[in-house]
């Protein structure tokens, strides 16, 4: 009832999901996070300090889904999926379908 009053874009993707989520009713995977932001007609967008999240959720054993269009290269670390999606609807046939 009081709303969202966050500062930082990248958790735009985790806004949908869980909106998705909720109008599927279908619960989001346990070991999932999400780092990008959207843009007006639903593209994802690259967010700052994307490495140093990668890392942190590495270190808890999370699946992290990302923005297929990263500001610089990323060289992940080995033991962590990465999914790099290009619009909402990619995420709709990752997470729903």
């Amino acid at each position: 009832t009081g709303g969202l009053n966050i500062e930082d874009p990248s958790i735009d993707l985790a806004v949908i999901a869980a909106i998705l989520s909720s109008h599927y009713d279908i619960s989001l995977p346990k070991k999932i996070c999400f780092a990008a932001e959207i843009g007006l007609s639903g593209e994802l967008r690259p967010i700052p300090k994307l490495d140093q999240r990668i890392i942190e959720a590495e270190k808890l054993g999370f699946e992290i889904l990302i923005s297929a269009n990263p500001k610089k290269t990323i060289v992940p670390p080995k033991s962590i999926v990465i999914k790099q999606l290009n619009k909402i609807e990619g995420l709709v046939d990752y997470l729903f379908s």
